[in-house]
């Protein structure tokens, strides 16, 4: 089935002149990452720790379910408890990726699919604090979904996959109500031919099956609460940026496309399109391994993978934040991973190399991450963000009678503030002092320099956003004598 131009013309001139909104600062932020998988809870707390170092709060783990079972035996509950233990302790979110381990497990049969989704909902009861359950993994590769085509040449992983996620959700809901389920977790690309010697789907042909099967089903109850999807690009030298405009590939800069698709699919539905929340669970950048640390690793970087030099992959992980924040579905961003692995064939995407040394790229994404949170990553259309202040203390009229004249703060977001000291009763500034101060840091500033004259006076603090600015916010102090 192909890509239907004239459709998604519309769709797209649609989203062009609608409001913008934004995934802005409420973005969850994190990693997928299983090395916080750990048999003890102080391993699993350490590498949690390294994980929150590096300024991500929310962490994507894997539990595979293998034929026969319907529910995680004793070893994997422990371990998916202390991650929830580690991240409880840590401030980290916690999202479980529920899959086979490879096309040869896949799900097929009504018994498969029914312990497949008993085994989720389990997972779901044991351990109540893992809310975000995400069902399958790249159901549109045959690495993890076979068949992926009938033998006539149509389409055969969107209807399949389809039934597993109806019954795995209905599982979930069942045992946790408030769980939020995703479906989906596509790959970015597929060749879309039954011919071919890989049978591979593309997002675009997926989502569009995926669509069709749920509407011939009659179902009347959602399918997910929320689509994952892993938007790589082509390799880790080309730039998040980087647009496929002509043909079915959804990587991060075709977020229009998604909801294109996913309004052609979905909408009119019980099963949100438009406006379903999205969640980006893989994206990662591979850099290059520094000559002193190549001991560390084994086998051979495949050359299709174009690994970067460590800067470059600072400036990719920036890059791709900022087009996710101003991308308004877009609830969350996952990086592929916080540690490097081992096997050169797999992923050197992490921010720590293969030892737990920190790379050089470490503190340039710590600073994206937290100007993400701050709001201050991107400029987008349409957004205006309020900033408020926590904490304020201005001070006593004791204090600032005896010259300590000391104002502390925090902004709830990233902030431009100006204080002022207005003599009363006229409105006459007779002593000012501005800055920048960055999401729930203390700013500490004064005006015992300030030449303010005889006569009482108040202390105004204004708070504006510095990139998104929304309604400026003012608070003023009580009267303060100068003697």
């Amino acid at each position: 089935m192909m890509l239907r131009l004239s459709l998604l013309t519309v769709v797209l001139a649609l989203l062009v002149a609608a409001p913008a909104r934004a995934g802005g600062p409420e973005m969850v932020l994190g990693a997928a990452e299983d090395a916080v998988r750990a048999s003890d809870l102080v391993t699993a707390k350490a590498k949690m720790t390294a994980l929150r170092l590096a300024g991500f709060r929310a962490v994507r783990i894997t539990s595979q379910w293998t034929p026969g079972a319907v529910a995680p035996d004793q070893g994997e509950l422990n371990v998916l408890r202390n991650v929830a233990g580690a991240a409880e302790l840590s401030g980290v979110r916690v999202y479980v990726s529920v899959y086979h381990p490879g096309s040869r497990t896949t799900p097929l049969t009504p018994e498969a699919r029914s312990e497949f989704a008993r085994y989720a909902g389990a997972l779901a009861g044991a351990v109540p604090s893992l809310d975000d359950v995400i069902v399958g993994n790249e159901p549109n590769q045959n690495g993890f979904w076979m068949p992926q085509f009938n033998q006539d040449g149509t389409s055969a992983s969107p209807a399949a996959y389809l039934a597993l996620l109806a019954e795995t959700y209905d599982s979930i809901k069942s045992v946790d109500p408030g769980a939020r389920v995703w479906g989906a977790a596509l790959a970015p690309r597929g060749a879309d031919r039954p011919t071919g010697t890989r049978h591979t789907h593309s997002p675009t042909r997926f989502l569009q099956e995926l669509g069709a099967a749920y509407r011939v089903s009659g179902r009347t109850l959602p399918i997910m609460d929320g689509l994952a999807h892993h938007p790589y690009p082509d390799n880790s030298s080309q730039s998040p940026d980087f647009q496929h405009p002509l043909n079915a590939i959804i990587a991060l800069a075709d977020y229009d496309k998604l909801i294109a698709v996913l309004t052609e699919a979905f909408d009119g539905t019980a099963q949100p399109g438009s406006t379903v929340p999205i969640l980006y669970d893989e994206f990662g950048i591979e850099s290059q391994i520094p000559e002193g640390k190549a001991g560390l690793y084994t086998g051979v970087e495949p050359k299709t993978t174009r690994p970067v030099p460590e800067d470059v992959q600072a400036r990719s992980y920036e890059r791709g934040l900022e087009l996710a924040f101003c991308q308004p579905n877009v609830v969350a961003m996952l990086f592929f991973h916080t540690q490097d692995e081992v096997n050169l064939n797999r992923w050197q995407s992490g921010v720590y190399y293969a030892d737990g040394a920190p790379k050089s790229s470490l503190p340039f994404v710590r600073d994206a991450l937290d100007r993400t949170r701050g709001g201050s990553i991107a400029q987008c259309d349409g957004l205006a963000l309020d900033v408020r202040p926590t904490l304020l203390r201005f001070p006593t009229a004791s204090a600032f009678k005896k010259g300590k004249r000391i104002v502390r703060f925090r902004c709830s977001l990233d902030c431009r503030w100006e204080l002022t000291a207005t003599r009363s009763p006229t409105t006459t500034v007779v002593g000012r002092r501005r800055g920048y101060g960055r999401v729930g840091v203390t700013v500490v500033t004064n005006l015992n320099t300030a030449r303010l004259g005889a006569k009482p006076v108040r202390l105004s603090l204004t708070l504006t956003h510095p990139v998104n600015p929304g309604i400026p916010f003012t608070r003023v102090s009580r009267l303060l004598p100068t003697r």
